[in-house]
């Protein structure tokens, strides 16, 4: 049953995030409703989505698997790092590449080779153009010239299975969630090294970032606490106790409102300078990823078991009706309408 509570509910153990000072930030006019660009691991495609048609514009096929998708800056082409047919820290096969979308054409356009078997995994535009992509088994990101379509640089992140990471608003650095040892890894963008690695928990997922990029957040797999990591000191500021352990999370462009979805099938909304559960929302059971408008006036969470990614109203906190495609779908990311 989809519902949504308004529970207004104390976290326990969190302290103002943002400051007592600060109130929210009124958002700009909402945008057009734009596109995703999905992937879908279980069969191996990228899927262009219409939200205004609410239809599928093109399906590509792609190599196994790609779990995660980028779209550069224009919106002309999208990119599927070839993972492989496994989980983290799983056996299985090791991917090499990536795939190139032409997303106005909706075909295949090539690929960029990795020169080994890396595992990439996340990829993710820097201000600088470059695109970066997590390298697990290379224990490293890789900065990868588009245009050329070559790798042109290697930061080592210093820990196993850097899964996903984020990049901080002025492009000097960023955070890589290390699964398994559970760690968070801060690299320097533009020397391309590493500066320190911070012990967090023994299993961790996933990461996000405030807007303003003064702290990163990640989630403890085992318990349900999240970790907000001050970024000025690269240590753990605050440990967060939430309902459920959760698995991937944003926060909205006001940095005071934070979208985090459980494996236990509940997505919420917990607001950090009022310390409240602003809402718990019933989905399907998903190990998916949740983005956001520019704006952050909508949230769209994917449940690769269900095929559905669930759309969050922001602006009312209601949920609406959810885009039905099928099961796999799991990396996900929106973009404005090109005109």
């Amino acid at each position: 049953m989809r519902s949504f509570r308004k529970t207004f509910v104390l976290l326990l153990g969190i302290t103002f995030v943002l400051g007592p000072g600060r109130s929210a930030v009124r958002r700009p006019k909402p945008e057009p409703p734009g596109f995703l660009f999905i992937a879908n691991q279980y069969e191996h495609t990228a899927l262009l989505y219409d939200l205004r048609a609410r239809s599928v514009v093109s399906r590509i096929e792609v190599g196994v698997n790609g779990h995660e998708v980028a779209v550069s800056l224009d919106g002309h082409f999208g990119y599927v790092p070839i993972y492989g047919n496994a989980g983290v820290g799983r056996p299985g096969t090791d991917g090499d590449r990536i795939d190139i979308i032409d997303l106005k054409e909706g075909k295949l356009v090539g690929n960029i080779p990795l020169g080994k078997p890396v595992r990439p995994h996340c990829a993710k535009f820097g201000p600088n153009g470059f695109l970066y992509v997590s390298a697990e088994l290379a224990q490293a990101l890789y900065v990868i010239d588009v245009k050329a379509r070559k790798v042109v640089g290697e930061i080592p992140t210093g820990a196993p299975e850097s899964h996903m990471f984020v990049i901080s608003p002025d492009g000097r650095r960023a955070y890589t969630s290390n699964v398994h040892v559970g760690s968070v890894s801060v690299l320097d963008l533009q020397k391309r090294t590493l500066i320190t690695v911070i012990p967090v928990a023994k299993t961790i997922q996933r990461i996000s970032m405030s807007p303003m990029g003064d702290f990163v957040y990640t989630h403890d797999q085992e318990a349900s606490i999240v970790y907000a990591i001050e970024t000025l000191s690269n240590t753990i500021a605050k440990r967060i106790n939430v309902p459920a352990s959760i698995y991937s999370s944003q926060l909205t462009l006001t940095g005071n409102t934070f979208v985090a979805v459980s494996p236990a099938g509940k997505l919420f909304v917990l607001n950090f300078e009022f310390n409240k559960i602003m809402g718990t929302f019933d989905v399907p059971q998903a190990l998916g990823e949740v983005a956001l408008t520019s704006q952050s006036n909508h949230a769209y969470v994917s449940c690769p078991a269900a095929g559905v990614i669930e759309v969050l109203n922001l602006d009312n906190y209601k949920l609406e009706t959810p885009i039905t495609l099928t099961p796999g779908v799991d990396g996900l990311e929106w973009f404005p309408a090109v005109h």
